[in-house]
């Protein structure tokens, strides 16, 4: 049953009664939400917040606010990123989801929250079946923290979207995650990104290729940083080609060459459901861009969103590039920036630019002239833009600019 939505004045008796002195950022954000209630509202007490006086919330003042907010049925998210909750916050944040029925979105993402943290609330979700999302990004949970992850999720049948990326999972919790997922019917998007690895066997990548030709409800995979090569690569498209869900296949800052694309090009010609590939800060050079250019504009009419920002590509392969997205209307996003511009690079996506095939919201790159000749500035738009930060001023109308863990089939909170 729902209190009536006066938060700020119940937040005021809880700290009277605990003795816990106020934290002016949470009773801000609970006076603004009293204004402004509605029904699936999340309160964003982020500490990184530039737009008023914030005094980040401790494991005191979450107790506080979990007791607070245990009966609202009206809150369905709160977004915690960036305080100092360390795993003694994690329990009450753990006691919280044991005890709340209606919260939906749960950000912990930079907190100090370590692997003891982790067991509670991957504990505390064997029994939710309410929470859809769950950020603990940053967090360094370790190997044993995923791996209480791991355990959850062949329990689990409610959340649908899982970031653990920063969290310096290892090798045994990264293939026991990619174990769980072939029998999880109910994650759709997953963020397993900077694990610390130190085999150069790619072990993990193999996994989670296995995962995936099992898999049929993954829709978005991100494996940035997790020092994969050609031989990875192969591996995981060779299991695409038995897949029919993932949609967006982030492989960004890792180790792939013209010769890992090749196989992504070839999959490229035959998969009907790839519609985002992230391949920023690899080395795929002209090569690797031709192979690309070739699969886009005779075969592949699924992919929408494509980006090879910082890949070492001249302009004959940024080129080759700017030609298929004249033949192929479905490729409506590319970025990039970080490669090497020669003037007919500048032109051919002048051209594109000028003549609306490419809308400026859709690439990072912007066409300027002096003397007579072509340019290209950097814009700051890109598929991660509001990854790690969104507008304080409400929601990202496009969500071309904050695709990471958003175009997955969950509501959003």
């Amino acid at each position: 049953m729902s209190v009536h939505p006066d938060l700020h004045q119940h937040y005021v008796w809880a700290c009277q009664n605990s003795g816990q002195p106020e934290n002016p950022f949470i009773a801000h954000v609970l006076q603004e939400a009293d204004k402004k209630w509605t029904k699936g509202i999340t309160l964003k007490i982020a500490g990184n917040n530039p737009l008023v006086p914030v005094q980040r919330v401790t494991d005191d003042d979450l107790q506080v606010l979990a007791a607070v907010l245990r009966n609202a049925a009206f809150v369905t998210g709160l977004d915690l990123r960036c305080n100092v909750l360390t795993d003694a916050g994690a329990k009450h944040a753990a006691t919280f989801l044991q005890e709340n029925s209606t919260l939906r979105y749960l950000n912990l993402m930079f907190n100090d929250i370590g692997t003891s943290g982790a067991e509670l609330i991957a504990r505390a979700l064997h029994r939710n079946e309410t929470l859809v999302y769950l950020r603990m990004t940053g967090n360094k949970i370790g190997t044993k923290g995923g791996m209480f992850f791991a355990s959850m999720l062949q329990v689990n049948s409610t959340l649908e979207k899982l970031d653990l990326g920063d969290c310096d999972t290892g090798t045994q919790s990264l293939i026991a995650i990619a174990t769980a997922l072939t029998l999880n019917r109910s994650v759709k998007a997953i963020n397993l990104s900077r694990p610390l690895l130190y085999s150069q066997e790619e072990e993990t990548t193999v996994h989670i290729a296995l995962m995936l030709k099992i898999n049929s409800s993954l829709v978005e995979l991100h494996l940035c940083k997790h020092e994969m090569k050609n031989f990875g690569v192969e591996w995981l498209c060779e299991a695409l080609y038995d897949n029919s869900s993932l949609r967006y296949l982030d492989l960004s800052c890792n180790k792939i060459t013209c010769d890992g694309v090749r196989f992504l090009g070839e999959l490229l010609k035959r998969n009907q459901t790839l519609e985002i590939l992230d391949l920023d800060a690899n080395r795929i050079e002209d090569d690797g861009a031709t192979y690309l250019s070739e699969a886009l504009a005779l075969y592949n009419r699924t992919l929408q969103a494509l980006s090879v920002v910082s890949n070492n590509i001249s302009g004959k392969g940024l080129v080759a590039l700017s030609d298929a997205m004249k033949t192929n209307m479905e490729l409506s996003y590319i970025y990039i920036w970080g490669n090497k511009f020669d003037e007919a690079a500048c032109m051919a996506f002048s051209e594109l630019i000028q003549t609306s095939r490419l809308k400026p919201n859709r690439t990072d790159v912007e066409p300027y002239e002096v003397d007579g000749h072509a340019h290209l500035a950097e814009l700051s738009h890109g598929l991660k833009k509001h990854y790690y930060w969104t507008p304080s001023c409400g929601v990202v109308p496009n969500q071309d600019a904050n695709a990471s863990l958003a175009i997955a089939a969950a509501p959003e909170c």
